[in-house]
């Protein structure tokens, strides 16, 4: 029988605890990626957030299977009760064929945005403006994943079901890798966004090759949890 969305995330955050070298460690990630406090999460198990703390610190010997099974469907029922958002957003990278360590986000808008309604959500700052102004979706990656295990098909279903899209880049240093891969990729998206480098730090030439695809090109040093946070408000 195939596996919901929910059930094959909740075994892989599951395994992914039991095999950590620091499952406290690994547990306050996946809690904090769900946005979900040490109160809330020890409310829905009906415990006090010392124990939660305690288990994520370090303090108490490493919780057994059954323990994780019961915060991981905590953190789960949570995110149900608020309408499913990190769920769906799983559902959406799986459903394109990608693992999630490579896409950390995967959306259409419901309707077409202007570009600097994006930029605004990220705190970005546009170095070259594109052939378009507007964007229906985005695609939030690990440029280090996407460019090291992609092959040039699987880097045109980052589109999702649009190019008329932004692709971000995250863990950028200066931004050859990104740019480069765009030369190969056809047709190019409406804007790239190069986050975790400065502007004085961008390669030298990053300018000049958007600006022959024609695509907008701008760089953003939010913190990546809010701002994953804020991109998925837009409509």
């Amino acid at each position: 029988m195939t596996e919901t969305p929910r059930e094959d995330l909740a075994r892989r955050i599951a395994g992914e605890v039991t095999l950590s070298d620091e499952p406290g460690a690994t547990l306050r990630k996946w809690r904090t990626d769900f946005d979900v406090s040490q109160t809330e999460l020890a409310a829905q198990l009906e415990v006090s957030s010392s124990v939660i703390s305690d288990y994520e610190s370090g303090r108490r010997e490493s919780p057994g299977i059954g323990v994780i099974r019961r915060m991981v469907d905590s953190l789960l029922d949570i995110d149900e009760q608020r309408g499913g958002g990190r769920i769906r957003q799983y559902a959406r990278v799986l459903s394109a064929g990608f693992e999630s360590d490579i896409v950390h986000d995967l959306r259409e808008y419901s309707t077409t945005i202007p570009l600097d309604r994006l930029y605004e959500a990220m705190d970005a700052t546009e170095l070259v403006r594109g052939d378009e102004d507007t964007v229906s979706g985005h695609t939030v990656i690990d440029s280090i994943q996407a460019i090291t295990r992609l092959s040039s098909d699987e880097f045109y279903r980052l589109y999702g079901q649009s190019t008329n899209r932004a692709l971000v880049f995250t863990g950028v240093t200066r931004g050859e890798s990104p740019l480069v891969a765009m030369r190969v990729v056809n047709p190019t998206p409406n804007a790239v966004v190069l986050h975790g480098v400065e502007k004085e730090d961008l390669w030298e030439h990053a300018p000049a090759l958007a600006r022959i695809d024609g695509f907008s090109l701008a760089v953003s040093n939010r913190e990546l949890d809010e701002m994953l946070d804020d991109l998925r408000e837009l409509p």
